[in-house]
């Protein structure tokens, strides 16, 4: 069963193939989505990497494993919680 992974506290220059040569060293990566801003296209700091295999093993070795300066934070992805949508107010 396949697990999706948080990675946050990225770069903003990472992109989603860097991510998926990192995490392939641990398992199979079926997925990564690198989330971005709408507006500007610039990556807003963290993405979800879905992987067949080897999840454990990632957060192990990644989690606050530095990058450009940065500790990166690597977690199982929790689901996604309701949010009242932005912008509006009744």
């Amino acid at each position: 069963m396949s697990k999706k992974l948080y990675v946050g506290n990225l770069p903003f220059s990472v992109t989603e193939d860097q991510l998926q040569e990192m995490f392939s060293e641990f398992g199979t990566v079926e997925s990564v989505n690198l989330i971005t801003d709408r507006e500007t296209g610039r990556s807003r700091g963290f993405a979800f990497v879905e992987m067949a295999d080897g999840y454990d093993e990632a957060i192990e070795a990644l989690h606050q494993k530095d990058m450009d300066g940065r500790n990166l934070k690597v977690n199982e992805a929790r689901p996604r919680e309701d949010r009242p949508a932005r912008g509006k107010r009744w």
